[in-house]
């Protein structure tokens, strides 16, 4: 009988790609979620191209740095060169090495500015169209004021472009599109079956919104209607530093005294920092800075009820963003880097209670001198730090 040879390749090419789109999805299976920051404006955005006439948008800014004083590492250079994050293919370079070496998981931050997304682009024509359900990924909707502090021909970073606050027709359009766009996108990273949204500025919230009963019943509503598209609820998490209110006003009958309290009131599910930067002066060594930095993380697992995930911080040097001079962080080092690596590590497996999540700052915040991705300093040196800790 005449083999049916046409059926025979058919069958190889399906095991073939069952075996791929296995192997992709295995990578991010670890014992410990590691969830790196990912800051998207090293692409081209229409609306900032003012700011960035070279197209490329802040990598116009890093190419064209340099140092403040003797001795100051500036610019800094990507080893993979000025990558369009927009672009499939580079943004596959990225998630490769992403989940090779241990971070399962990307935080992009996301804007909505005068009723449309910001910098959406990274996140859609590039990593949802190159990620095949490698890695996860989760948004903080980073709703702070848009500052001149973006424009380096300005040195000023308190004139504001646009403001970051939303009124509640602008909130219900924002959840929709999270919820359609995102959470139901298979990769989106969920803690108990429920996607992760994380709220950088929960003042500013508040300030939009018009007060806290109006924020607690806008947040009701965006948790009913994320269970309306099928999930068992919404895990609202939120960034631990000063923009997170001890007090809130205008709640009858209640008397909030405490960050925990306004948490609770509001039905968040979890914190974590976004960088050192927010707890300690970045200014100085980086050991001492993060020393400072991670001996705060025992009070922070005392003063809130609900879970703190473990941050870390690569290092901290903005000054590619201004014409004046910056504090800065010197000495960072793969090498010292690791020690807080397992610090965090040790904090989660005495948290067993918790998910076993840790965050990083970041993946690629270039401007800000804290990235992992590799430079011509230190090569893979902190994606290899984490590939030791938590790659088996």
């Amino acid at each position: 009988m005449k083999p049916n040879t046409g059926f025979g390749i058919l069958m190889f090419l399906v095991i073939i790609g069952t075996f791929l789109a296995c192997k992709d999805k295995q990578r991010t299976a670890q014992e410990y979620d590691v969830a790196a920051f990912y800051w998207p404006a090293y692409h081209y955005e229409p609306r900032a191209e003012f700011l960035f006439p070279d197209k490329k948008g802040e990598w116009e800014i890093i190419y064209n740095a340099s140092p403040k004083e003797k001795g100051h590492l500036q610019p800094k250079i990507p080893v993979w060169g000025y990558l369009d994050e927009a672009n499939p293919q580079d943004m596959d370079t990225k998630i490769e090495a992403a989940v090779e070496h241990g971070v399962n998981t990307f935080i992009f931050d996301w804007y909505w500015y005068e009723g449309e997304p910001f910098l959406e682009d990274c996140i859609n024509e590039g990593f949802l169209k190159a990620n095949r359900e490698r890695m996860n990924f989760y948004i903080m909707w980073a709703n702070h004021d848009a500052t001149t502090y973006w424009d380096v021909d300005n040195p000023r970073i308190d004139s504001v472009i646009w403001k970051g606050g939303v009124d509640r027709k602008q909130f219900d359009i924002v959840v929709d599109r999270i919820i359609d766009k995102y959470f139901k996108n298979p990769s989106y990273y969920k803690i108990n079956g429920e996607p992760v949204f994380c709220i950088y500025e929960l003042n500013t919230l508040i300030d939009g919104l018009g007060g806290s009963e109006q924020t607690k019943e806008a947040l009701d509503d965006f948790r009913r209607k994320t269970i309306e598209a099928g999930f068992p609820g919404l895990h609202l998490q939120g960034i631990l530093w000063s923009e997170l209110p001890a007090t809130i006003s205008g709640v009858p009958g209640d008397k909030i005294e405490s960050q925990d309290e306004v948490l609770a009131f509001f039905g968040f599910n979890s914190l974590t920092n976004y960088c050192w930067a927010h707890l300690q002066n970045p200014a100085g060594d980086y050991e001492q800075w993060a020393d400072a930095a991670t001996a705060m993380w025992s009070d922070f697992s005392a003063d809130f009820s609900i879970p703190y995930f473990p941050n870390l911080t690569v290092g901290w040097d903005a000054n590619p963003r201004f014409l004046f001079k910056a504090d800065y962080i010197s000495n960072p080092a793969p090498e010292k880097f690791s020690k807080y690596v397992e610090q965090a590590k040790h904090y989660i497996d005495t948290h067993p209670d918790q998910p076993k999540l840790i965050t990083i700052n970041a993946w690629n915040e270039w401007s800000e001198g804290s990235y992992l991705e590799p430079d011509t300093l230190h090569k893979t040196g902190y994606l290899e730090v984490l590939k030791k800790a938590f790659v088996k």
